[in-house]
C-alpha cells in the first residue's frame, strides 16, 4: 500500500473507532469518511462494506491489545495478570455488541478477525499460565472462566462505571492463588 493510502486507511480506522464507540455498529459510514477528512469513495476503496470496516477495526484493536498483553511479560506475574484482566474489560466495554455483530457477519468465513482473536487468546493464556505458575492465580482457573468474569464485570458496571474498580478488585482477590 502506498504511504498516502496507508495514512488514509489508518485515519479511517481511527475515525471508525470513534464513530462506532459513540454510535455502535450502525454508525454512519458517511460520518466516518467526513471525520477522516476523506470522501466516501475513499472509504469504500479500502472497505467495500460495513462488515469489512468492522472486521478491520476489531482486528486492528485486537492486535493492539495483543501487543499490550505481550508487553506485560516484563511485569510481576500478579500485576501482569491484573493488568491483562483490566485491559480485556476495557476492550470489551468499548466493543460490546459490535464484536458479536462481526462474528455473526463472518461466521464460517476465515478472516483477519479470527487470526487476531487467536493471537489475543494465546497472549492471554501466556499471562494466565505465568501467573498460575507463580502462585498468583488459582490453578483451576481457565481462560473460559475469565471470559465469563470479564463479560459479567462489563454488564454489571455498564450503568455504574465507578463500581467497576471495586468489583474488579473483588474478582481479582477471588482468583488469587
Amino acid at each position: 500500500m502506498r504511504a498516502d493510502a496507508r495514512r488514509n486507511y489508518e485515519r479511517l480506522l481511527a475515525c471508525a473507532h470513534e464513530a462506532f464507540t459513540e454510535h455502535g455498529a450502525d454508525a454512519s459510514l458517511e460520518d466516518i469518511a467526513r471525520r477522516a477528512g476523506l470522501g466516501i469513495g475513499t472509504l469504500y476503496r479500502h472497505f467495500p462494506n460495513r462488515e469489512a470496516l468492522l472486521v478491520a477495526l476489531l482486528s486492528a484493536r485486537l492486535r493492539g491489545l495483543t501487543t499490550y498483553i505481550d508487553e506485560l511479560a516484563g511485569q510481576e506475574p500478579a500485576e501482569a495478570f491484573a493488568n491483562w484482566v483490566r485491559a480485556s474489560c476495557e476492550h470489551g466495554k468499548t466493543y460490546r455488541g459490535i464484536a458479536i455483530g462481526v462474528m455473526s457477519m463472518v461466521l464460517g468465513d476465515r478472516t483477519e478477525f479470527d487470526d487476531a482473536c487467536a493471537a489475543a487468546k494465546a497472549a492471554g493464556d501466556r499471562v494466565l499460565v505465568r501467573a498460575q505458575e507463580a502462585g498468583a492465580v488459582r490453578p483451576d482457573i481457565t481462560r473460559a472462566h475469565l471470559v465469563a468474569l470479564v463479560q459479567g464485570l462489563i454488564l454489571a458496571t455498564e450503568d455504574d462505571p465507578e463500581l467497576f474498580d471495586t468489583l474488579l478488585s473483588v474478582v481479582l482477590a477471588g482468583l488469587s492463588g
